[in-house]
């Protein structure tokens, strides 16, 4: 925890760990429970649990009887309301410490949404990898008899001796190459990565400019940059691309009128499928468009899957599948006027 001498093996859970004393005044929280509440150790230790959580009644009346019995106490499912009125779902335990001063409290927050989502995380994953594994073998499967319709009315183009009927073998020709093409995009980037040291803001700085010249008014991106993360290794016009898509996206969701907002940060102790990492970056794209229709919430990362009159659906399907190939995952939470893409992407170089 934050008070110098405490093991720093606290530091490392992915467990909240706050303790508090009589007063219910805050005395340290662990780096789990600075994200958890996203506030700053330095900020939140000294305030009273009133001030930290001032909708949060049953929890201070909880650790009040706690201090008062001193009989442990444990409580699954709890809702949590934390400041900017974001609720989650918690486990918690509230210990009385004994050898800690008198009427000290432990009080543990294990973030339920967190296990859901690493459920989802790593079911979405998979079942991406397998349809990239089925897109590989279709997009084989229409581009070989493509290649051979494109190369017949080619031949056939130069027998025609009438010029009007050469007009039929350069359509045949024409959708040809766009099937081709409509293939390759459903492929994503399929070149390997070329790494090198990417900082973020660079790169969401770059697509900014980019939405700027393409809806010169009306549109506005906002930004919040932790200034303090680091660079990574990654492929800057692949990664451009993937924030593209989704800025885009996002733009197309307001009518091109209105305010994006771009906002990074850093997430510890962060699990992307299997693999847990230490730190994790997160860029998010927010939106106040009208959100994405419940209906294909859980699919809107696959190609063709789009809410958009006229949309292939291939924008989000590319982003997800760049960003997988760097190791990382996005998110989307959307409600009616909320909108947000979050990207995750590993911070560990190939030193750890």
């Amino acid at each position: 925890m934050h008070t110098g001498s405490s093991p720093r093996i606290l530091d490392n859970l992915t467990t909240a760990v706050l303790t508090f004393d009589a007063d219910l005044r805050l005395t340290s929280i662990n780096p789990a429970g600075e994200m958890l509440f996203e506030i700053s150790a330095k900020k939140a230790v000294g305030q009273k649990l009133a001030e930290l959580l001032p909708h949060a009644r049953l929890a201070t009346r909880t650790l009040s009887q706690t201090l008062e019995s001193r009989h442990p106490v444990t409580a699954r499912g709890v809702p949590l309301k934390l400041p900017g009125h974001r609720i989650i779902t918690v486990d918690c335990t509230v210990t009385p410490l004994t050898d800690a001063g008198p009427d000290a409290l432990l009080v543990e927050l294990t973030q339920v949404d967190r296990l859901l989502r690493l459920a989802r995380d790593e079911n979405m994953l998979e079942r991406q990898a397998a349809n990239r594994a089925v897109m590989r073998g279709l997009a084989h499967e229409i581009k070989n008899p493509l290649g051979g319709l494109r190369g017949a009315a080619q031949l056939l183009e130069r027998e025609l001796p009438d010029q009007a009927l050469r007009e039929y073998t350069r359509i045949i020709i024409h959708e040809a190459d766009r099937l081709r093409n409509l293939v390759d995009r459903m492929m994503g980037p399929h070149k390997p990565l070329k790494k090198q040291p990417v900082n973020i803001h660079e790169i969401l700085e770059h697509v900014r400019k980019l939405m700027l010249v393409e809806v010169p008014v009306g549109l506005s991106l906002e930004r919040d940059y932790d200034p303090s993360l680091p660079e990574f290794e990654g492929e800057p016009e692949q990664l451009i691309q993937a924030v593209l898509n989704i800025v885009r996206n996002s733009a197309e969701a307001i009518q091109h009128l209105g305010v994006i907002r771009l906002r990074t940060n850093i997430e510890r102790n962060f699990t992307i499928g299997q693999k847990r990492h230490r730190l994790v970056l997160r860029a998010d794209i927010e939106d106040s468009g009208p959100g994405i229709p419940e209906d294909i919430q859980d699919h809107i990362f696959y190609p063709m899957v789009t809410g958009k009159a006229g949309g292939t659906g291939l924008g989000l399907s590319i982003a997800q599948d760049i960003v997988a190939k760097h190791g990382g995952l996005i998110e989307c939470h959307s409600r009616p006027g909320h909108t947000v893409f979050s990207i995750y992407l590993p911070l560990e170089n190939g030193h750890g």
